[in-house]
This record gives structure tokens, C-alpha cells and sequence, in this order.
């Protein structure tokens, strides 16, 4: 009988350790899971900061060329091209 309750008491035991393991583990995982979240909200807004970034660049970069740097005649006359294409499109759009 009584090793019975030795084994039973070990298993008890055992059990108690394991949940214990266990319920650590779910603390972790829910720090570690709102880290994550953290994380990923702070990627989307440095993404979107690029992005804002990127145009802000590309405007000055229109600018400048439009103003008449040596380097960007050609991008400026292409862009103008573009904007007389997109244009030409919307006339042709509302005339139908």
C-alpha cells in the first residue's frame, strides 16, 4: 500500500510541476504575443513614415526639376509628357 502512495504522490507531484511549467508558459507567451503586437503597430507606422517620406521626395525632386536643374530635363519633360497623356485621357473621357 504504500508504495502505492508513493507513486500516487509522486505523480501528484509530477502533475503540479507540469501545470505550473504550463501556466508559466501562457504568462510568456501572452507577454511575448503583446510584444509582437507592439512591434507590429510600430512597423506600420514607420512604413507608413516612409512612405510619406518617399513621396515628400519624389514632389521635391519634381520640383526641382521642373525649376530647371541640368541633371533632370529629361525626367521633367517625361512627367510632363505624362501629365499631357493623363490629361488627354480625361478630356477624352468626359467627351464621350
Amino acid at each position: 500500500m504504500s508504495n502505492i502512495e508513493t507513486v500516487v504522490d509522486s505523480l501528484e507531484n509530477r502533475i503540479s510541476k507540469v501545470l505550473h511549467k504550463l501556466e508559466v508558459l501562457k504568462q510568456t507567451n501572452d507577454k511575448l504575443s503583446e510584444e509582437l503586437s507592439k512591434s507590429q503597430e510600430r512597423l506600420s507606422q514607420q512604413e507608413a513614415e516612409v512612405a510619406t517620406w518617399v513621396d515628400k521626395y519624389e514632389t521635391l525632386k519634381f520640383a526641382n526639376s521642373i525649376l530647371g536643374s541640368d541633371e533632370s530635363k529629361r525626367e521633367t519633360k517625361l512627367k510632363i509628357n505624362t501629365l499631357i497623356r493623363d490629361i488627354d485621357h480625361c478630356i477624352s473621357q468626359l467627351s464621350e
